[in-house]
């Protein structure tokens, strides 16, 4: 099961990859080198962000140069990717391990996968594979599981009002109703300006 191409961060892979936040770390970097991370890793990549308890980091053959990064966790806290794509959509996934391939910018969620993609929809499965630049999405059931997907409907402008609505409050009934009110007014101040001027000659 896949989903369809879209605009994902075309320019996240052409980005340094830094590992913000760890509490440990136990390795060097060298070329054909694993270096490991462990405590609240976070590592960001232009918009992306991977995090979990524990980060290894390959580095390529020939170089230092990322090749891919293996991100575990706990139950309580599984790893988790997240990138904003070109039209401004937030992606976030959550699995019980992580694998991100840098050179082909591919992330592979294994156990218990879940991607939601922001204005798109969301997947379930026991594997999902997606690619950090065009959004494009595997989803596999595993054993005897299955795949789940959620596909939102377009988001549509609120309807002009109906035919015939508008009149349901016309205003040429309420004209009438305010000069005969403010009629009786009048009458009533030219009666009572009578009186006051009676009672001013009597005095």
């Amino acid at each position: 099961m896949s989903l369809q191409p879209a605009l994902a961060k075309q320019d996240d892979r052409n980005q340094p990859i830094h590992v913000v936040h760890a509490e440990s770390f136990d390795g060097y970097n060298q070329p054909n080198t694993v270096s490991t991370f462990t405590g609240n890793v976070l590592i960001t990549q232009g918009t992306m962000k991977l995090t979990g308890e524990v980060a290894k980091i390959y580095t390529a053959k020939e170089d230092t140069s990322v090749d891919h990064i293996i991100v575990t966790g706990t139950p309580q806290k599984r790893p988790h990717i997240e990138q904003i794509d070109d039209n401004g959509n937030l992606m976030t996934g959550d699995a019980d391990r992580l694998d991100y391939d840098n050179v082909k910018g591919i992330a592979v969620l294994t156990g218990n996968a879940y991607v939601h993609q922001q204005n798109k929809g969301d997947a379930r499965g026991a594997k999902l594979t997606y690619n950090t630049q065009t959004s494009y999405m595997v989803g596999e059931s595993g054993g005897g599981g299955q795949v789940t997907m959620t596909f939102l409907p377009k988001q549509k402008p609120l309807p002009p009002p109906k035919h015939g609505a508008a009149p349901a409050t016309p205003p040429t009934p309420a004209k009438p109703a305010t000069k005969s009110n403010a009629a009786k007014p009048a009458a009533s101040s030219s009666t009572s300006a009578p009186a006051s001027a009676s009672s001013a000659s009597k005095e």
